[in-house]
């Protein structure tokens, strides 16, 4: 059977239906969407900055009146970038450096943890033990010296105990025999509480 020619309105209705090459590259450039313009994205390394204008830092020296080493500070933009940091007293607090702040802490709160544990220990170890110094008393029991904060702490050291003079807290020279509850300041609000005794110089009887 032979082909019938086609009609011009057939051909006009056949290029209708069909999508062209340059309708289909639109369409898929619209599904990848825009292209990405640079400097559009957030840089995770810029410094942070505050209300009013003003520009966070991490101090890395201690400065007055505005704060402490690993402090996060707001300064104004010109005292940030004329003075303290080129004198190497801050640095921007960007994201990066900011959690390298955060890791610091967590380490120094770690070790002041640490270090308490130890200093419980201690004062726990001194609450159990019993110091005994011998001084020269007459017969009421009045020293014709004293006892002192630094005898005590020398006490404390020949037991072992690694305590100052600074460490012993007592209102006065011990001039009486006795049994004393001296309190020794660990630091940290840590204390413990010795028990000495104070007693007589012994003499020997015997010797002539």
């Amino acid at each position: 059977m032979a082909k019938m020619p086609e009609s011009p309105a057939s051909r006009a209705k056949a290029k209708a239906a069909a999508p062209s090459k340059s309708a289909e590259t639109k369409t898929g450039t619209a599904r990848q969407g825009p292209p990405r313009q640079p400097g559009v994205e957030r840089r995770t390394n810029h410094p942070a900055r505050a209300k009013h204008g003003h520009i966070q830092l991490i101090l890395t020296q201690h400065v007055p009146h505005l704060g402490s080493s690993g402090d996060v500070v707001k300064v104004k933009p010109g005292f940030a970038r004329n003075y303290l940091v080129p004198q190497g007293l801050a640095t921007f607090a960007t994201p990066n450096n900011l959690k390298l702040v955060e890791k610091h802490r967590q380490r120094i709160k770690q070790l002041e943890e640490a270090r308490r544990a130890d200093l419980q220990n201690l004062a726990a170890q001194i609450a159990q033990r019993s110091l005994t110094i011998e001084a020269n008393a007459n017969a009421e029991g009045h020293l014709y010296g004293s006892v002192n904060a630094d005898q005590i702490a020398d006490a404390l050291k020949a037991e072992g105990f690694p305590i100052q003079s600074d460490n012993v807290r007592i209102e006065g020279p011990l001039k009486e025999l006795g049994l004393y509850a001296i309190r020794i300041n660990l630091g940290q609000d840590i204390e413990g509480e010795l028990k000495l005794w104070v007693v007589p110089t012994h003499v020997d009887e015997n010797a002539s």
